[in-house]
């Protein structure tokens, strides 16, 4: 997808699609768009006065004017005074969405000046391109006969010229994390016999050749000399080998990087405690976590900013065989602490352990892992919002700030020192599941073990990784989340 800043007035687009982002109005024409509906002789007072529209969220009204553009589309941004960047980002995702439907291969967005006036231009610039991204991201890899009509190839923000240079800067920032975002929802996508842990390992290789920055993947032996013997009593049922993979992006001469740790687990039976038939082909989204890493670095090497960041990804299948871990089974995990495996479902856990272990060799200035872990946290927060837990207040509130520009917002659970003695074993340091009550925290604490001195957080995306629905701004399936927020995350460290 291609994207620019243009200063042509909106009434003389040549795109396929204008998207129009208006904030709440009654039946009467405001101030602010008299000169755009006489330029499209009263269209939009014809819409208005009918009442169809109001500008408020989620609501859309298309009208075909004689000249200009093919097509314009009002988008709803909601009320004025609550104006910010994530209305418009989901204004722009609706109006891609809309594009896709009526097969507009480009698009046009537009805000008034007085809609415009509320927003900072390089944060709109930004925003629109990132919805755009998100609202037009299709996957048609595996069809025979393509069922979407078009993609959008060319999105142009419309804007005036004291505003283009700033409006310009946002742009390339959304292009890069729209970019990252998609990249990740094409790992998700791809099922299990096309996104083995080799392909994963061989994914990481293609950037770091493409970007330049320093990719190791470690194999079986590799793994099991390091000592990660939980990631590969993951893996010991499969018939494909695991891989532990390694990203350095060196932004700066010398400084301590962010790490980033993603669960890789390509597909989950749940193993011995295997898991019910119906919706079982979701579990190839048990990687989620790792395909944020892969397109946060994506992002990293378009935008190339002034920070060291380190990206492990530990993955695997989890399948059951003769040859599969055991529930009752004892191991010895990288960190030196030994676990009795009661669930094997409960497989995620074992695998970032030992990779968070593996993260202190790096000296890294924190560590945040990224997981679909626990089923507890979708009862808890459903799809709205992604469960966070950590060890430092100073780094949650950076990334309860970070999920709140990105759009990916993120909540607070606590890992209060009662939680601890529910992952209690009588036979070994620790066991890997706690019981059903507080089953996101257990998880967490579980974690929290294998953390030394560095400031840590977990984020449990089980609920927002993946929508078994459509929503007005993102189609179902994948939604490539985690890479907005670790993207505003590292970025804003960038910045200092």
């Amino acid at each position: 997808m291609r994207s620019s800043v243009g200063t042509t007035a909106p009434q003389q687009s040549t795109a396929a699609l204008l998207a129009v982002g208006v904030p709440r109005v009654g039946r009467k024409v405001p101030g602010f768009l008299t000169a755009l509906d006489k330029a499209f002789k009263g269209e939009i007072s014809r819409v208005l006065a009918s009442g169809d529209f109001t500008g408020k969220p989620d609501q859309t009204a298309v009208f075909y004017p004689a000249k200009g553009p093919k097509r314009v589309l009002l988008v709803g941004l909601g009320e004025s005074n609550s104006l910010d960047g994530n209305a418009v980002r989901k204004a722009a995702a609706l109006a891609a969405r809309q594009a896709l439907e009526l097969g507009a291969g480009s698009l046009a967005f537009f805000l008034t000046s007085e809609t415009a006036s509320k927003m900072d231009a390089e944060e709109t610039g930004r925003v629109v391109i990132e919805g755009v991204g998100q609202g037009g991201w299709t996957f048609e890899q595996f069809r025979s006969k393509r069922r979407s009509k078009t993609d959008i190839t060319n999105v142009q923000i419309l804007t005036t010229k004291a505003l283009r240079t700033a409006t310009d800067r946002g742009r390339k920032v959304g292009a890069a994390v729209a970019a990252g975002q998609a990249f990740a929802r094409n790992l998700q996508m791809r099922p299990g016999n096309h996104c083995t842990p080799s392909d994963l390992a061989r994914e990481a290789e293609t950037l770091g050749e493409r970007y330049g920055f320093k990719v190791r993947v470690k194999g079986r032996r590799q793994i099991q000399k390091e000592g990660m013997n939980a990631l590969l009593a993951v893996s010991q049922g499969s018939a494909q080998e695991p891989r532990f993979i390694t990203m350095e992006y060196r932004g700066r001469t010398s400084a301590k990087p962010v790490c980033l740790v993603g669960k890789g687990v390509t597909f989950d039976s749940g193993g011995i405690s295997i898991k019910p038939a119906l919706n079982m082909e979701e579990m190839k989204f048990d990687m989620s976590g790792a395909a944020a890493v892969l397109g946060t670095f994506e992002v990293l090497g378009r935008l190339k900013p002034l920070i060291n960041v380190v990206g492990l990804i530990p993955t695997t299948e989890n399948l059951l065989s003769s040859t599969a871990v055991k529930p009752g089974d004892v191991v010895k995990t990288h960190f030196g602490k030994t676990v009795e495996i009661i669930n094997t479902d409960a497989e995620g856990r074992l695998i970032l352990c030992d990779a968070l272990s593996y993260a202190r060799r790096f000296e890294p200035v924190c560590i945040v892992d990224i997981a679909t872990l626990t089923g507890a946290v979708v009862v808890a927060l459903g799809d709205q919002a992604t469960g966070l837990m950590g060890n430092n207040d100073d780094l949650i509130e950076e990334l309860l700030g970070a999920g709140a520009v990105a759009g990916e917002p993120c909540w607070e659970l606590p890992l209060w020192d009662g939680y601890r003695q529910q992952i209690d074993s009588d036979i070994a340091d620790i066991k890997n599941v706690g019981g059903r009550a507080a089953g996101s925290i257990t998880a967490g604490w579980f974690l929290k073990e294998f953390i030394d001195k560095h400031p840590w957080a977990h984020l449990d995306i089980a609920g927002t990784a993946y929508l078994d629905h459509d929503r007005p701004d993102i189609a179902k399936g994948p939604t490539g989340v985690g890479v907005r927020l670790f993207s505003e995350f590292v970025l804003r460290r960038a910045a200092g």
